[in-house]
């Protein structure tokens, strides 16, 4: 007679309830994680592909946003529509289709607001103002900095504006857990951060 040993139905019932607790506890967690890993590389994205739009609409058309002199929808207007319709792959364009307001988006309050939104390829969207035009930091002409946001992901959810994890919105902030809506400035021939939690983002290691 060889004895043979073994785990009984009890024990190994109990070692996957284990297994099962622990998981349920950390999946949240590592999937927050991740969601907002591809929303830091994809708010990335986005800004560099702007920024390249409007460069090379400066060499080939000679004007960037400072130049910009209209607000229509035309792709032969001088407007910030145009250089970005002409110069990336927009794939839908709508009248406010996000319905965010560009004063209140500091705030969060993601009320109706009077803009235009390009949604691109890659499936982010830029909204900003139709009245955007003439948006320049150069002090030999009229300083008027344009406002938007860069959603990430569309109109997919969570459509949540990033903040400052630890309640400082300073130079301290910091964002452990980035969401999908950025505000930016828009001037001259570039696009950055418009909030601490967007600059914290972009430059967080």
């Amino acid at each position: 007679m060889t004895k043979r040993f073994g785990f009984t139905l009890a024990e190994v019932l109990i070692t996957l309830g284990i297994i099962g607790v622990v998981a349920a506890m950390t999946m949240p967690t590592l999937m927050n994680a991740t969601n907002g890993a591809q929303y830091k590389a994809a708010y990335k994205k986005a800004l560099s592909a702007i920024s390249q739009a409007v460069t090379l609409n400066l060499a080939l058309e000679e004007f960037d946003f400072s130049d910009t002199t209209v607000t229509g929808t035309a792709s032969t207007d001088q407007s910030i529509y145009a250089i970005l319709t002409n110069r990336m792959n927009v794939v839908n364009t709508k009248d406010g289709a996000l319905g965010y307001d560009i004063a209140d988006i500091s705030t969060g309050n993601l009320s109706q607001g009077e803009n235009y939104t390009l949604f691109f390829s890659d499936g982010s969207a830029l909204s900003f103002p139709k009245d955007a035009k003439a948006c320049t930091m150069d002090e030999n002409k009229t300083v008027n900095v344009c406002k938007g946001f860069i959603d990430v992901n569309g109109q997919k959810k969570p459509n949540k504006v990033v903040k400052c994890d630890n309640n400082k919105n300073n130079s301290e902030c910091e964002v452990k857990s980035p969401t999908d809506v950025y505000p930016v400035k828009i001037y001259d021939a570039q696009i950055i951060p418009n909030s601490h939690a967007a600059r914290a983002t972009l430059y967080a290691k």
